[in-house]
């Protein structure tokens, strides 16, 4: 909200009606109702808990492909709403909407449950395995899509007890260490979050008369600036556990590194995005003054994730832990962005979720695929495999490539734009983030070179390591595709991402300079002096030009002039 009363104008967003099919309820219900299916089909008929499971997966991407259709690009506030009571006495309720920044990772999250249960291998207990997949799927999506703070944690948590079992039931050696301590972790740091949500509604309810729980109206709550602080600090604990946020990432390795192919991939490539998604929906959506008061820390936290990250890898001999390390790395230029705060950088961080989970999962895959050959993830025991597959070395090639961040893949234009974004606001961070580049630069080529070009391990049978086969290229190919599209061809995402950045980042600056107008005000210019929003301490001057449309709620604000003794507004 930008003030009281103003409505959920800016923030949100003016909301559109419920269309006349749910999209978004179909979405959650449908891999739940395919779970079902799963669970009271006979353990012996494979083949059919295996379509049932596909089919439930391919249902919900195609659903979340028409909300891509239905979508109204132009526009920063909730799509598709759907808003039922539930548990009408307390304020709970069904609401679900997707705008620009959940948009795409919702898609994401769709792409990667049909490829996991595409090219999972799992034969023991298959019927289980599929049944834990739908679930978890369920709630990744309703995580992305609550509205109601509270209906959001019930998902976010819902997450934990399939990944344990997957983990625990199909995983490595020390599947079950590293099961007990993903769950110990994230279940501890959400019991933070679950105090934060019910006081943050009790100090709502004490201003209003009305229990809520729904994000829209908490975000008009007026907190003190210890309350505030508290608050934002019970949230972030969750979301940097879920994400992981440097130091709180111990478990991510051990996870990663002893979970089956598929619980990877949808570990690094979609859980990691809840925690990161968490901060930017509801820590710069409800503590808009905590955010800019700690910025500088989550900064920092954000740049030593990415070097120590980048560190850590360069010394692995384990290949699958070295990608999980690098995983931490490019999370940490997500945190940059996220807390940059300039509409750039929050662009180059959604787009960054969506990218990070794509060429993170291929690796992940191809990961899987080496080992399912070898038996081994150590990497001084798998040498010169280009010569027995030359294909699997020409796309493991091209995902190590947008993982460094080269021009013409994806990996680029995210760590560009967040880049650029934070160099106006915070250059410094920006200065030492770049040297994470040339860190995984190093880590990446020195692991492709090792596997594909070194010589074969002593007493090896030359050809015996197989090329690629029909199906694995089938499961890597739409990773491919679109590693490259959004590489060459960004816009029509950035377009639908930006509406809703631009109105998150007004929040946060009318939070900061309560001088920023409200809506209603059609065209504005308003001269702001005093400390800097984004750097604690720098006197500045800055013109900022607000736009704000009264027919869709639309807001943009924009900075003409800047001028100051040291760091940036915006």
């Amino acid at each position: 909200m930008i003030a009281a009363g103003a409505g959920p104008i800016v923030l949100t967003g003016i909301t559109t009606g419920q269309r006349a099919f749910p999209y978004l309820t179909v979405l959650v219900l449908l891999p739940v109702v395919a779970a079902a299916l799963v669970a009271v089909t006979p353990r012996r008929s494979r083949v059919l808990v295996r379509a049932i499971g596909l089919a439930g997966s391919l249902g919900v991407l195609g659903v979340a492909a028409a909300v891509l259709d239905q979508f109204q690009s132009g526009f920063g506030g909730y799509q598709m709403v759907s808003d039922h009571a539930w548990v009408a006495p307390l304020g709970i309720s069904w609401t679900l909407g997707v705008d620009g920044i959940s948009l795409f990772l919702l898609l994401m999250t769709a792409v990667l449950f049909v490829l996991a249960l595409a090219g999972a291998s799992e034969r023991e207990n298959l019927k289980s395995f599929t049944a834990w997949i739908l679930l978890l799927e369920a709630g990744c999506v309703g995580s992305f899509l609550s509205l109601d703070v509270l209906l959001f944690f019930l998902f976010f948590e819902l997450t934990l007890v399939p990944t344990y079992f997957v983990i625990a039931g199909w995983g490595h050696s020390r599947r079950g260490y590293a099961a007990t301590k993903f769950f110990l972790y994230t279940f501890a740091a959400s019991a933070f979050m679950l105090v934060g949500i019910v006081a943050l509604v009790f100090v709502h309810q004490s201003q209003t008369g009305v229990v809520t729980f729904d994000v829209r109206s908490l975000a008009a709550t007026h907190l003190s600036g210890t309350a505030e602080m508290l608050l934002f600090l019970a949230f972030t604990a969750a979301f940097a556990v879920k994400a992981p946020i440097f130091p709180f990432h111990t478990w991510s390795p051990d996870a990663y590194g002893e979970a089956p192919a598929a619980g990877s991939v949808l570990l690094a490539g979609v859980m990691a995005k809840l925690g990161t998604y968490g901060i930017v929906r509801f820590d710069l959506g409800l503590f808009p003054h905590a955010v800019v008061v700690i910025a500088p820390l989550l900064l920092t936290l954000g740049v030593v994730g990415i070097l120590y990250g980048g560190i850590v890898a360069a010394v692995q001999k384990d290949l699958k832990r070295l990608v999980a390390y690098s995983s931490l790395a490019h999370l940490g230029f997500i945190v940059v962005g996220a807390f940059a705060l300039t509409g750039e950088a929050l662009s180059g961080a959604v787009l960054q979720m969506v990218n990070h989970g794509l060429y993170t999962a291929a690796l992940f895959i191809l990961v899987a695929m080496i080992y399912k050959r070898r038996g081994t993830f150590q990497i001084p025991r798998l040498r010169g495999l280009q010569k027995a597959a030359p294909v699997m070395a020409g796309v493991f090639t091209l995902v190590m490539l947008a993982s460094i961040g080269v021009p013409g893949l994806n990996g680029f234009v995210g760590e560009f734009l967040i880049l650029s974004g934070t160099f106006l606001t915070h250059r410094w961070w920006a200065v030492v983030a770049i040297v994470g580049i040339v860190v995984a630069a190093v880590y990446l080529l020195w692991a492709y070179q090792q596997v594909f070009h070194g010589h074969e391990e002593p007493g090896t049978a030359e050809g015996s390591f197989a090329e690629m086969t029909w199906r694995e290229g089938l499961v890597l190919a739409p990773l491919v595709v679109l590693i490259v599209f959004l590489g060459v061809y960004p816009q029509p995402v950035l377009e639908r991402i930006a509406p809703s950045v631009d109105a998150v980042v007004l929040h946060v600056e009318q939070a900061a300079h309560p001088t920023i107008p409200v809506a209603g005000q059609p065209v504005t210019t308003a001269l702001v002096r005093g400390k800097a929003a984004y750097s604690p301490g720098t006197a500045y001057h800055s013109t900022i030009t607000v736009r704000i449309d009264p027919a869709t709620g639309k807001a943009v604000a924009r900075t003409a002039h800047h001028h100051g003794r040291k760091g940036a507004g915006r």
